[in-house]
């Protein structure tokens, strides 16, 4: 009977050792509970989530760096890992990231693998063309013209089957190429979400080089991954999205990340209200 005692006694004390290591300062890396938080973002899109150096640029970072003070983190306790669109939905499935904030657009295919708090920014499909083009003026003014995104993107092909036929489509495997053959006067525009291409027109190489026509062609909605059924987690991002809203922190972030480029947000969506979050 002692014995029993004295194993119960051990397996208690272990369970207990677990979960306050668990909770405690290590934490694992895709929880909010230890001393640090990992977040996932993109590190090649300027203007929204891009590394420089040893430091992290963009919309998306500084919607996240807020977002993870109010978490609790803040500083060298916030962990940027760099998280590819094919990679995103596994990112957080397997615990290396507590958020994603990358351009990450809301979709019911998505909402079966993980949970989404926001959206924090709302876009749209459009088309990047030179600073003295006058003659797109949306994409179903590209028949005829050469049109670049990257390999199977579904804004291309969008122009191409439902707006200009003719468009001659040219694939790069990055943007950054597309906006090289652009001002190189390889193609004629080049397409995807226009907070992304005034991105790239804000670069200082590009300054007065181009331009985002402004006329979108689609609804991308800009949430924050989470693990899927976080309700708490949740709730948790969107009231400090809607605080950076409120407080003007949003406006200013995204004045000095895509202003440059002349880009304007359309204030008929943005900046948007965060959607009731789900449990399931």
């Amino acid at each position: 009977m002692h014995i029993s005692k004295k194993i119960l006694a051990v397996v208690a004390g272990s369970a207990l050792a677990l979960s306050m290591a668990s909770c405690g300062g290590g934490g694992e890396a895709g929880s909010t509970t230890g001393e640090t938080i990992n977040i996932g973002i993109k590190y090649d899109q300027p203007g929204l989530g891009q590394k420089v150096g040893e430091d992290f640029k963009g919309l998306d970072v500084d919607v996240a760096r807020y977002v993870a003070k109010e978490l609790g983190f803040e500083g060298d306790k916030v962990i940027f890992k760099e998280t590819p669109s094919a990679q995103r939905e596994t990112a957080i499935q397997g615990g290396q990231v507590a958020l994603i904030f990358a351009t990450y657009s809301i979709t019911d295919q998505r909402k079966e693998k993980v949970s989404f708090a926001g959206p924090y920014f709302i876009a749209g499909q459009d088309l990047l063309v030179r600073s003295d083009n006058t003659d797109i003026t949306g994409p179903d003014a590209m028949d005829g013209k050469t049109l670049c995104s990257v390999t199977g993107s579904t804004p291309a092909e969008k122009i191409k089957k439902e707006y200009a036929t003719t468009v001659k489509l040219f694939e790069q495997d990055t943007y950054s190429k597309c906006v090289e053959a652009l001002v190189g006067g390889t193609v004629d525009a080049v397409t995807t979400d226009n907070v992304i291409l005034a991105g790239f027109a804000a670069q200082p190489q590009y300054a007065g080089k181009l331009k985002v026509v402004g006329k979108p062609f689609s609804t991308e909605r800009y949430g924050v991954g989470l693990k899927k059924g976080d309700t708490e987690l949740c709730n948790r991002v969107n009231t400090a999205i809607e605080k950076m809203i409120s407080d003007g922190s949003w406006q200013k972030a995204v004045d000095a990340n895509v202003g440059p480029s002349g880009f304007k947000v359309d204030t008929s969506t943005n900046p948007p209200k965060p959607d009731a979050c789900a449990a399931v």
